[in-house]
């Protein structure tokens, strides 16, 4: 099955678990630690930040024909799996669901650590509303009515819910139908809505250009906030760049919560409890989903508001400050949680797009091609798992610490961090223990 995600076991890892599990633990403690003795004064400037690439290949890098180009093959691959979405055969063969789900959900984030915001560049919609917009001789940043500064992330996050929902719970969500109805309502509400608000609706509005543009800041290559020139820079100061807009820690809520119910869901004991309960299954599990987000983003935003006390900003806007540090968290939990699929599945999916009708055609020259599944070994998968949470959790104490020391009264800056150190380490010890009990 599409969405069965194989991941390592307690006994694949080189130690004990409950070592690993206490290590990591001591890892956050420490961190936190030698932050308080070395790291007194704020250190990260992102407005200053980084080393400006060399003037050819920035020049290169922002031509209207480099970005013709990456909007073109945006279109074209969207042209193509939407081929096989509408005409090709509903079958386990069918390359769409391993789009949606392994190579637009999962890799495309992840390559976004690596070379920023890719989604952004070639996102269909933009280019459709980019086209829409010459079409009517009109500006596409400007739009018929002002974005509201009220909306900040909300819509992002409710669109990123509803897709969790339809990834982790909606019955037959591998099937060619259901797809087709899901993403035929997303293009239709977010090109409304940029038509109306300009394609800056896309910035802070489109679940997965947030998403990708979010974890776009941990890569090396960035733009600094101050004069757009592209560097080469610590990724910690691209994630510092991140402007404190409303909604932004319920958007990391939901992206870190739905893999913590995803695994919960794995388990022998929910399962048990989804079967025992009077609701049925689906109700339960939506039931599940939105309870563990909430938790996990009301946490978030009391540890926050109990870190900021001694200042004057209200309960969202500190959680909003403070959204950034679960930025690194969740890019360790989605390669912890999707590293097996993407290695296993994603290759299928190469290969299956080679045929997207299911006519035996073999149009990409993949067909021919096995599954490597070397990278996605038992004890691998273990071993990356945790290092790429505890690496993730060490991150965000970094973050949450240089934002604390630049927020907060000297008096206050020590003993105001207790509150998201405590959480840190529970997302951490809770997290692996869901994780290894799936």
């Amino acid at each position: 099955m599409l969405l069965a995600h194989g991941v390592g076991s307690k006994e694949d890892l080189p130690i004990p678990f409950g070592y690993a599990l206490t290590g990591a633990g001591v890892a956050i403690l420490v961190s936190f630690l030698v932050l308080l003795f070395l790291w007194r004064e704020p250190r990260f400037d992102p407005e200053r930040a980084g080393r400006p690439l060399p003037a050819p290949l920035a020049r290169l890098i922002d031509s209207p024909v480099t970005r013709f180009v990456l909007r073109a093959v945006g279109l074209v691959a969207t042209a193509y799996v939407v081929l096989a979405m509408v005409f090709g055969k509903d079958d386990a063969l069918n390359p769409t669901a391993g789009v949606v789900y392994v190579l637009l959900w999962v890799g495309v984030p992840l390559l976004s650590v690596l070379i920023g915001p890719v989604w952004r560049l070639i996102n269909p919609i933009r280019t459709l509303h980019l086209l829409l917009s010459r079409g009517m001789a009109v500006q596409p940043e400007r739009g018929l009515s002002p974005l509201p500064s009220w909306l900040g992330y909300w819509p992002a996050a409710a669109s990123l819910l509803a897709f969790v929902w339809l990834e982790l719970i909606a019955p037959d969500n591998t099937s060619l139908t259901v797809l087709r109805l899901f993403f035929a309502v997303y293009l239709a509400a977010h090109l409304l809505a940029a038509t109306w608000y300009g394609s800056r609706w896309f910035d802070h509005c489109d679940g997965f250009e947030v998403f990708s543009s979010l974890l776009g800041r941990l890569s090396v290559l960035g733009r600094r906030p101050s004069d757009g020139v592209l560097v080469l820079r610590n990724p910690l100061e691209g994630v510092a760049s991140i402007a404190p807009v409303g909604g932004l820690f319920a958007v990391v809520g939901v992206l870190l919560g739905s893999t913590v119910f995803d695994s919960l869901s794995s388990s022998p004991s929910w399962v048990d409890f989804a079967q025992t309960s009077p609701l049925p299954p689906r109700v339960v599990s939506t039931l599940g989903l939105l309870t563990v987000v909430a938790i996990v983003t009301v946490a978030f935003a009391g540890a926050s508001a109990l870190t900021g006390r001694g200042t004057d900003q209200p309960p969202l806007r500190l959680a909003a400050e403070f959204a950034h540090s679960l930025v690194p968290i969740v890019a360790g939990y989605f390669v912890a949680h999707y590293w097996s699929l993407l290695v296993i599945v994603g290759q299928q999916t190469l290969i299956q797009l080679s045929d997207p009708l299911g006519t035996g055609a073999d149009l990409l020259g993949t067909d021919g091609l096995t599954i490597n599944g070397s990278l996605a070994g038992r004890t691998t998968t273990a071993v990356l798992q945790v290092a790429a949470v505890v690496t993730g959790h060490v991150l965000g104490v970094i973050l949450a610490h240089d934002r604390a020391v630049r927020l907060l009264p000297r008096r206050h800056a020590i003993a105001g961090q207790i509150p998201l150190l405590v959480l840190m380490v529970g997302y951490t010890v809770g997290g692996l223990t869901l994780l290894f009990a799936a």
